[in-house]
């Protein structure tokens, strides 16, 4: 079992406080967005016997086991964070795995270097991801009914929105969604930011549904990216609700802590919100346009204590232990590769002591057991 040492990554988003606070320490004055743990090239964790990724290629079937190496191949599907926003971060959209494929070897093919700013996919993989609240946790995810992001944009009283409230009004769901992104999204950007002034002042304005519609256009004044994330669902977690955020699903985190797994993989499509490249042909390829429910998540028990975060794809099970004075011991160990992550109390790994912020790898089949008070949170993958 290997004690991690991550890395922070200091995104402009990224709270201030949040992430120092979670590990007891001072805040140094700048952006703390990300911690990440695992095997991305990016930002390996470092352990004893070097990076997380030297100790996986040395052996991969030692480290992965047999069973994740032929499924996945031999790196660590996943990677694990501790998200902090302190600002709203770009509305984006992830790509499902044949999408992810194509677009990759299309871009390789017509030469675009891989570190580019207007290249699109990074990697061949696609990148569904969840991500459970620690502290109340403000996002937008999935498209609303369009006749009510009809009434919220008509609400507003901007003139110039009109044509998107009628599109929205006149048009099955898939069409009407489609036309108003795009609409928004290729409309003359100086009327554009006209539009968004006025409607980030209406927001202000009006406040309560509309606040964090304010706040938004607040970070990005003027953004198309502001009219387009009233076209999704407002969601506010509480502390131990999570969100999966399959491919197709436009989203964005507005503010709050939180644990995030994914797999491992750097494509994103981007909507608004951001001074990065916005491809809008592609983009439209990959969104899902259907409304839906956002779909808030909540642990099921099982028998032994864990509680399960259940979401449709292998690459990552994300679970947690909430445990108490006097819990028994629990046995940990597995037949795949493991991470475990402490964000309250005491925890003991094996023979790790953790605290808030602190974590281990585990190796497919080593031995694994838990105990202390706290809450510890298990990233692993299904075979």
């Amino acid at each position: 079992m290997d004690r991690l040492d991550n890395t922070i990554r200091p995104y402009a988003w990224g709270s201030t406080t949040a992430i120092p606070q979670l590990l007891a320490v001072e805040p140094t004055g700048e952006p703390q967005a990300e911690m990440w743990m695992g095997a991305h090239p990016g930002a390996p964790s470092r352990t004893d016997r070097g990076t997380l990724v030297e100790v996986i290629d040395a052996d991969p079937s030692r480290e992965l086991g047999e069973e994740a190496v032929a499924k996945f191949g031999p790196r660590l599907p996943f990677l694990l964070k501790i998200l902090a926003a302190g600002a709203p971060l770009s509305l984006q959209v992830h790509p499902n795995l044949e999408q992810a494929k194509e677009g990759y070897e299309d871009e390789e093919r017509r030469g675009i270097p891989v570190d580019v700013g207007h290249r699109n996919y990074k990697d061949a993989n696609h990148k569904p991801e969840l991500i459970c609240a620690l502290t109340e946790f403000d996002g937008l995810c999935g498209f609303r009914d369009p006749a009510r992001a009809a009434d919220l944009l008509d609400g507003l009283g901007v003139d110039t929105l009109k044509p998107y409230v009628d599109l929205l009004h006149a048009h099955p769901e898939d069409a009407a969604l489609r036309e108003v992104l795009t609409a928004v999204l290729t409309a003359d950007r100086e009327e554009m930011a006209h539009t968004v002034a006025e409607a980030a002042a209406a927001c202000a304005r009006l406040g309560g549904e509309y606040a964090p519609y304010a706040d938004i256009a607040h970070h990005y004044p003027g953004d198309p990216g502001v009219i387009a994330a009233m076209l999704l669902n407002h969601v506010r977690l509480q502390p131990g609700e999570a969100l999966f955020l399959g491919a197709g699903i436009p989203h964005a985190y507005l503010n709050g802590l939180g644990v995030e797994i994914m797999a491992n993989s750097d494509n994103v499509l981007r909507c608004g919100l951001t001074p990065k490249h916005v491809d809008v042909p592609e983009l439209l390829r990959i969104v899902r346009f259907e409304a839906a429910d956002p779909g808030v998540l909540r642990p099921e028990a099982s028998p032994d204590g864990e509680e399960v975060y259940e979401t449709p794809i292998d690459e990552f099970r994300l679970s947690r232990y909430v445990l108490p004075e006097g819990a028994a011991v629990h046995d940990l160990t597995r037949a795949t590769p493991q991470i475990l992550l402490c964000t309250a109390g005491s925890v003991r790994a094996g023979e790790h002591e953790l605290t808030p912020g602190q974590s281990v790898f585990v190796a497919a089949g080593e031995e694994a057991e838990l105990s202390g008070v706290g809450t510890a949170f298990r990233a692993t993958v299904i075979v």
